[in-house]
C-alpha cells in the first residue's frame, strides 16, 4: 500500500489538465522555469487528490481538496495570495474546532471571506471526471510548463 498525490488544473470550460507534482513545487518556489503561459493572468481551479495505491495501481481516492490559484500575467503562481488563502482556511478550521465566540461578540470574519475566495466545490459530474482522471480511467492533457 502507498499514497500518491494527483494534481489537476481546470480550464474555464472545465477541461482537465494534469499537473506534475514537481512542476507545482517549482511553482511554489516561484522558479522562473515554472511558468504557465496557457493560464497567464487567470484565476484557475486546482484539484488536489490523494490516491491510495496497491501494487502501484490506484485503488481509491482518499481525500480531495479544491482551491483557486492566481496565475500572474507573467505565468507565475501568486504564492503570496495562495499562502494567505491557506492561512485563512486554517484560521476558519480552528475557529470551528475551538468554537465560535460568545453571542454578541464582535467577529472578525475577514479570514473566512479570504478562505472562501480560495476554494470551490465541483458539481457531481465534474467530481466524477476528476476522480476518474486521478484513478487513471480518464485521459487528460498535461499542463504546459515552460522550463
Amino acid at each position: 500500500m502507498g499514497l500518491s498525490s494527483r494534481l489537476f488544473l481546470l480550464g474555464g470550460d472545465d477541461t482537465l489538465h494534469s499537473l506534475a507534482g514537481t512542476a507545482f513545487m517549482r511553482m511554489l518556489r516561484q522558479e522562473d522555469t515554472a511558468r504557465l503561459p496557457d493560464f497567464a493572468g487567470q484565476r484557475v481551479r486546482l484539484a488536489s487528490l490523494i490516491v491510495e495505491l496497491a501494487d502501484r495501481m490506484p485503488r481509491r481516492v482518499l481525500h480531495a481538496n479544491f482551491s483557486i490559484i492566481d496565475i500572474g500575467p507573467d505565468g507565475l503562481l501568486d504564492v503570496a495570495r495562495l499562502n494567505a488563502q491557506q492561512i485563512a482556511g486554517a484560521d476558519s478550521f480552528m475557529a470551528g474546532v475551538l468554537g465560535e465566540p460568545r453571542r454578541g461578540a464582535v467577529v472578525d470574519a475577514a479570514s473566512r471571506f479570504v478562505a472562501r475566495g480560495g476554494s470551490w466545490q465541483p458539481e457531481r459530474h465534474l467530481l466524477r471526471q476528476i476522480e476518474a482522471a486521478a484513478m487513471g480511467r480518464f485521459a487528460c492533457s498535461r499542463v504546459r510548463v515552460i522550463r
